[in-house]
């Protein structure tokens, strides 16, 4: 055997000391890893608590205002009702739910009937019909009532509507949010899915007089149109937003309380517990 190459050989590759492992590499580099996973662990609890906490108080204040703007409502509701019914411009802004009396005559041409109405557990129509004011400053678009559907409903009922000058009382109601429709048109004829006060409008003003931004729900009689008004009392009350802020305050007191435990631990506990 050749004296200089056994020597080479056994000094290594590099001529001086034995070969380094790549597997020790790698170990070294997972053991300096090992304190920033523990802190991790240990801290990363802390911080979702404490955003946790953060965002049931925010939720809780956010029902406390919802609360207060309903008893605000409420209150000018009350003090409006005290009078009896206001009557109202078309170019006016009422309170929502205010009673109003409204003079006028109506534009039957107009009259659509929202579909998917239910009374008594029985399907029918809510009947819109714009009443063109006396006071010429322009027409307020009126939910009627509502009518039962027919068997057939292919076939749309025939809605009387009294000519000559009505006097309609009834409580101002803003008009509801769009909602998500899938398919379909919104206005097939008469019948509407729901009410688009924009594409109404375009219609109404292309040939009628302007229409308000908001409608009224009759709550006075009509001799024979045969609607039904049987509305259902605007609900104002503040007493659900305070139960949900109350709610939303417990949890965070409860989420408080266990990071708060995590806090303990993590700073009172021993540097030999984390090893």
């Amino acid at each position: 055997m050749n004296l200089q190459a056994a020597g080479r050989s056994a000094a290594g590759p590099q001529g001086g000391g034995a070969a380094v492992s790549p597997h020790a590499g790698r170990a070294a580099h997972r053991q300096a890893r090992t304190p920033m996973r523990r802190a991790l662990h240990a801290w990363a609890p802390l911080a979702a608590g404490l955003l946790l906490v953060a965002s049931m108080v925010s939720l809780g204040n956010w029902q406390m205002r919802r609360a207060q703007e309903k008893a605000e409502l409420q209150q000018r509701f009350d003090l409006s009702a005290r009078g009896g019914p206001v009557a109202v411009r078309a170019t006016d802004r009422p309170v929502d739910g205010q009673p109003l009396r409204l003079e006028g005559r109506w534009l039957a041409q107009y009259t659509i009937l929202l579909d998917n109405r239910t009374q008594g557990g029985r399907a029918g129509y809510h009947v819109l019909t714009p009443l063109q004011l006396t006071d010429g400053s322009g027409a307020v678009l009126v939910n009627r009532g509502w009518l039962a559907a027919d068997a057939d409903r292919s076939r749309l009922p025939d809605v009387p509507s009294p000519a000559g000058l009505q006097r309609v009382e009834g409580r101002m109601q803003p008009v509801e949010a769009k909602p998500f429709f899938l398919g379909g048109e919104v206005a097939e004829g008469r019948r509407w899915q729901h009410l688009d006060l924009d594409r109404y409008r375009a219609v109404l003003d292309a040939a009628g007089p302007r229409l308000a931004g908001w409608t009224v729900q009759q709550t006075s009689a009509s001799a024979g149109d045969g609607l039904s008004r049987d509305w259902p009392q605007p609900a104002m009350s503040a007493d659900r937003h305070r139960a949900y802020a109350l709610q939303w305050y417990a949890l965070a007191g409860l989420a408080a309380a266990l990071t708060a435990w995590h806090a303990g631990r993590l700073f009172t506990r021993k540097p030999s517990d984390e090893r």
